[in-house]
């Protein structure tokens, strides 16, 4: 079933950066039962002029998220930061600027289709602060304690095996480093059964957490200070939200 869920996935979003278009995506792109109504605001249309002004047409095409992860993580010149999923790079070249020469920006992306077409919009950006790498959400290519800032786009819904995402999260970052996502998120009284009905896994609706599953499993990995803030209705009962949480200091343990 999990790898069943991980190829449905892959398959989506390497059509996704085929077609170079977030409608071919998976959030917002027409991936659940036509009779769902999804929140149009999935994608490219969430970042400011600015920040859409900043990438290549290509990036921002293929953004397929939920919300603005940087204005989230808050992100600050000279630190390191990583990106769940992170598809056509969009959010890692935005970080890359964001952080500065002294910063960087890694990417993690299991689809090679979605990782060429970062690479080569890193290249068109001229970023030579980000890097991406091919691996999973749920055993990081990256060392402990490597990272101070993770980011993610509408990303952790899809893993099959959430608590390895969020224990993943934890160990690469160093001791006070954030966690700082957007993600959908289920209202506390819908059951796993209700979230399916509202759209399937790859459209971003079915393998939402609920808030307090959200920051339950934050807590389990070890984060402190964790909070889930909706920030707008996807489907009935089901929100695009930010999620914030910190890996705390030794002497806090």
């Amino acid at each position: 079933m999990t790898q069943d869920i991980r190829e449905q996935v892959r398959a989506r979003y390497a059509l996704a950066a085929v077609q170079g278009s977030g409608d071919a995506g998976c959030c917002g792109g027409g991936c659940g039962p036509s009779d769902v109504v999804v929140d149009e605001r999935f994608g490219a249309s969430l970042y400011d002029e600015q920040d859409a002004a900043a990438v290549p047409a290509e990036a921002l095409a293929a953004s397929l998220g939920c919300g603005n992860p940087l204005m989230v993580a808050e992100l600050r010149e000279g630190e390191r930061v990583l990106d769940l999923g992170s598809g056509g790079g969009i959010d890692v070249l935005l970080s890359a600027r964001r952080v500065g020469p002294t910063g960087f920006a890694y990417g993690v992306d299991m689809t090679d289709e979605m990782l060429d077409l970062a690479r080569a919009n890193a290249a068109k950006a001229g970023a030579t602060n980000a890097e991406f790498r091919k691996g999973t959400i749920e055993d990081l290519p990256l060392d402990d304690a490597s990272v101070d800032v993770v980011i993610s786009n509408c990303v952790v819904n899809l893993s099959p095996d959430k608590p390895a995402v969020l224990a993943e999260a934890f160990r690469v970052l160093v001791p006070g480093g954030r966690f700082g996502i957007s993600d959908v998120v289920a209202e506390d009284h819908l059951t796993p059964e209700q979230r399916a009905e509202r759209g399937s896994y790859v459209g971003c609706i079915a393998g939402a957490l609920s808030r307090a599953e959200y920051l339950d499993g934050l807590a389990a990995a070890g984060f402190v200070d964790a909070e889930v803030q909706f920030t707008h209705a996807v489907a009935d009962g089901m929100h695009g939200a930010i999620v914030r949480a910190r890996k705390p200091e030794p002497e806090e343990s």
